[in-house]
C-alpha cells in the first residue's frame, strides 16, 4: 500500500493512513465523513515553486491561481499571502475575493458570458483585468466602462487552435470552443482592432488556455509560436505591441500510477524556452508573461475520506463496496471517466487480498468512484482515502438526492483547522419556501 501514498503521507504503526501529520482516522472521529482534507503543506510547497520559478526564468511574471479549482475565502488568503494573484470566472468567485481581502489589482475577471451585473460589479471594485471572450462583451464592456467613467484594462482571449492531448471536455485552445476569439479568418485580429478603437478600453494584450491535465508540454510550444505569430502580426498592423501574454494554466497531476506529469519547475523552464525562441524567430520583445494553474496547485494536496457502508458480492462478476459520498462529492468520474487511486486508511499496512468497485450512494448506476480497487479484507465501518481530490470535486459538489456537501479540513504538520463548515440538514432546506410562506400567487400577464 505505501506505493500508493503521495508527498507528505505515511502509515503510523496503528496502521493508519496519516497527512500532514494528522491520523486520518482521528479526523474523520472529529470531523465525519465524507471529509475533504487539503495539505496546506503541499498547497504552499506549489505556490512557493511557481512563483520562484516563474521569476527566475522571465525579466516580469505574474502566476494567477485558477479559481475555479478550489476557492474559499481561506483559499484566496492562503495564496495571496503566497504572493500569487487570482483568475475567477463569476460574479461569486470574485465575491469570495473580495470578502477575503483579496488585493483587487491582483485580480482577473474571466469568462465566456459575463453579466452586464457581473461588469458592473468588476468595475466598480476596479479589478486588475479583464479577460474579454468575445465581440458582444467587448462592446458592453466599454459601454459599462463610460458609464463608471474609467477604462477597462483588458486581454483578449485567444483560441490558437491547439488541441491538447487530454479530455475532449476540457480542450479549450481548438478553434471549435466556445471560448476565445479564434485566429482563423481574420476573427481575433478584428477584436484586437476594434479594443484600440474602443474609448474605455486599455488592451493590454493576449490570453490562450489550450486545456486541463496536460502532461505532454510540447502544446505548449505549440501554442506560444501560434501566439507569438499572432503577435507579429499585431504589430506589422497596428503598430502595437503586447504587454501581457498570458499562457493559462492546465499542468497535469497525478491521479493515477499511469500519470506522469512534470513539476511547475519544469513547465516554467519549458515555457521560458519556447517564448525566447518565439522572441528570436519573430523579432519580438518577450512581454509580461501570465500563467493561470489551479489543479497542480491544489489537486495533489486534496484527499476524501469516507466511510464503507454495504458490500455485495456478485459472485463471479464483481464486489460492490459503497460509500457515503460519491458523485455528489465527486462527479469527476461522472463527467470525465476521472480515475483515482485509494486506499482503506485503517488497514493501510495490511496486504491487499481481494478486488473491489468502489460505489457512490447516489441514486445513479453511473455514481462509481474507482473501478477494480485493490484492498484487504474490508467490514462496514472501514475508512476509505481518495486522492488527488483537492481540485473540481468541492467546487463541483452538489446537493443531488439532498446529499450534504462534505466540511474541508485544512492540515499542516500535526495540526488541523476547518477551512469550510460541512452542511446540516437545517442548511440544506435554508432556502426552501413553504407553500404557506411563498404568499398569494402571482398572475403574469
Amino acid at each position: 500500500m505505501r506505493e500508493l501514498l503521495r508527498d507528505n503521507m505515511e502509515i503510523n504503526h496503528q496502521g493508519h493512513l496519516v497527512i500532514s501529520g494528522c491520523d486520518v482516522t482521528k479526523l474523520a472521529a472529529i470531523y465525519g465523513t465524507p471529509l475533504y482534507i487539503l495539505d496546506e503543506v503541499l498547497i504552499r510547497r506549489a505556490c512557493r515553486e511557481y512563483v520562484t520559478s516563474f521569476a527566475a526564468l522571465f525579466e516580469e511574471s505574474q502566476v494567477l491561481y485558477a479559481g475555479k479549482a478550489f476557492l474559499t475565502t481561506g483559499m484566496c488568503q492562503i495564496i495571496n499571502e503566497e504572493g500569487l494573484g487570482l483568475d475567477v470566472v463569476s460574479g461569486g468567485e470574485l465575491y469570495t475575493a473580495l470578502a477575503s481581502g483579496f488585493p483587487k489589482e491582483k485580480i482577473f475577471f474571466h469568462g465566456n458570458n459575463k453579466s452586464p451585473e457581473e461588469i458592473d460589479f468588476a468595475l466598480e471594485a476596479d479589478i486588475g483585468c479583464f479577460v474579454v471572450d468575445n465581440l458582444w462583451e467587448l462592446e458592453l464592456l466599454n459601454q459599462k466602462a463610460k458609464a463608471h467613467q474609467r477604462r477597462a484594462r483588458v486581454l483578449l482571449r485567444i483560441t490558437p487552435g491547439v488541441e491538447a492531448h487530454t479530455h475532449v471536455y476540457v480542450q479549450t485552445g481548438q478553434l471549435d470552443s466556445k471560448f476565445g476569439f479564434g485566429l482563423a479568418k481574420g476573427v481575433a485580429m478584428e477584436a484586437v482592432k476594434r479594443a484600440l478603437a474602443a474609448e474605455f478600453i486599455d488592451w493590454l494584450g493576449l490570453h490562450c488556455h489550450i486545456g486541463s491535465q496536460i502532461l505532454d508540454l510540447e502544446c505548449y510550444s505549440v501554442a506560444v509560436d501560434l501566439m507569438f505569430d499572432f503577435m507579429a502580426q499585431i504589430k506589422e498592423e497596428t503598430g502595437r505591441e503586447v504587454r501581457i501574454l498570458d499562457l493559462g494554466g492546465g499542468l497535469g497531476i497525478r491521479y493515477t500510477k499511469e500519470d506522469q506529469p512534470k513539476t511547475p519547475r519544469q513547465w516554467a523552464q519549458h515555457l521560458a524556452q519556447s517564448v525566447q525562441e518565439a522572441a528570436r524567430k519573430y523579432r519580438l520583445g518577450i512581454p509580461k508573461i501570465c500563467v493561470e494553474p489551479g489543479r497542480s496547485i491544489v489537486g495533489p494536496a486534496g484527499s476524501t475520506l469516507y466511510t464503507i457502508g454495504s458490500i455485495k458480492h456478485i459472485p463471479g462478476i464483481r464486489t460492490y463496496v459503497a460509500v457515503d459520498g460519491g458523485m455528489s462529492d465527486n462527479p469527476r468520474v461522472a463527467l470525465y471517466d476521472a480515475k483515482y487511486e485509494g486506499i482503506v486508511a485503517n488497514k493501510a499496512h495490511q496486504p491487499c487480498t481481494q478486488v473491489v468497485s468502489v460505489a457512490g450512494k447516489c441514486c445513479e448506476s453511473g455514481d462509481m468512484l474507482i473501478w477494480d480497487l485493490p484492498v484487504p479484507e474490508v467490514t462496514a465501518g472501514d475508512l476509505l482515502a481518495v486522492f488527488a481530490t483537492g481540485a473540481y470535486n468541492f467546487s463541483m459538489a452538489s446537493n443531488y438526492n439532498r446529499l450534504l456537501r462534505p466540511p474541508v479540513v485544512l492540515v499542516n504538520n500535526g495540526t488541523h483547522r476547518l477551512l469550510v463548515r460541512g452542511q446540516t440538514y437545517e442548511d440544506l432546506i435554508d432556502d426552501d419556501l413553504d407553500l404557506s410562506d411563498s404568499g398569494e400567487c402571482s398572475r403574469v400577464s
